[in-house]
């Protein structure tokens, strides 16, 4: 896909997921993200930039870890994530924290401006991932650590075929290469490439849990990475697609709930 297509994919879909994205995924990914700031060993008093933040559930539980002299800044291609996680921010007074749309591979930011770097499933997204880490490091001052989570190998990832059913009825792929950097050492490459040392990873399996056929579709089709695409299937599609996927679930469904293999990788590196 033409970069530039790509990344409009990404911006106008995950305005169209922002407002299902918490409900249909917070608690799934969170494992993901806890591992994340666990290897971030943030402590009070850093500068913190989250890129590809989408609502603001790192970047919030990031601020408190870094409180009460710490800032972070939430940085993310939808402008209506960066609305959302605006908003969640001011709800909960949390005055540390700000929010702006941006493109992980041209951080608008100095060199040297930030403690610490995190980017937390979001680094899949972006036509060319090396080039976002290596803004990333970038703008980390010597010493600092980034982090990044993306989803794992694609044979541990019991919900994939979400692509394959949706790219059968559009003219393009949604995500491509969507499972390359989880798989195999490919992050921990690309850390290297950018000039990181001390690289540590570590892989994650955790089921993804769906009380329902329901809450299993909407994360899939309107919560998350398809979302545009689905949003112009007609009704009759779209009842085709939610069969389609669903069938690809049987094996993890008990009674009514899901639970779907899923596999993550985080990976850290120091400036």
């Amino acid at each position: 896909m033409d970069a530039r297509l790509q990344r409009r994919v990404q911006r106008y879909g995950w305005d169209r997921a922002a407002c299902h994205y918490e409900r249909a995924w917070q608690a799934q990914l969170e494992p993901a993200q806890t591992t994340l700031l666990e290897m971030a060993c943030l402590a009070p008093g850093q500068r913190v930039l989250d890129v590809a933040c989408g609502t603001g559930l790192v970047t919030l539980r990031a601020a408190a870890l870094v409180a009460p002299n710490g800032t972070v800044i939430g940085t993310d291609l939808s402008e209506e994530m960066v609305v959302t996680a605006r908003e969640v921010a001011r709800t909960r007074r949390i005055a540390s924290v700000t929010f702006e749309r941006m493109d992980a591979e041209e951080i608008l930011f100095d060199a040297d401006a930030f403690d610490v770097a995190l980017c937390a499933l979001g680094l899949m997204y972006a036509p060319d991932p090396e080039k976002a880490v290596v803004e990333m490091h970038r703008v980390l001052r010597p010493g600092g650590r980034a982090i990044y989570a993306v989803w794992g190998r694609r044979s541990k990832c019991g919900w994939a075929e979400i692509f394959p059913i949706v790219d059968a009825r559009v003219h393009s792929e949604v995500c491509p290469m969507f499972f390359r950097l989880g798989t195999g050492d490919a992050l921990e490459r690309a850390l290297a490439s950018a000039g990181f040392c001390a690289i540590t990873s570590r892989r994650l399996e955790t089921p993804l849990c769906y009380a329902s056929a329901a809450e299993a579709c909407e994360a899939a089709f309107v919560g998350g990475p398809v979302a545009l695409a689905y949003s112009r299937f007609s009704e009759s599609v779209k009842a085709q697609v939610h069969k389609e996927y669903l069938d690809s679930l049987s094996s993890y469904r008990q009674g009514q709930e899901y639970s779907v293999p899923g596999e993550f990788v985080i990976a850290a590196g120091t400036k």
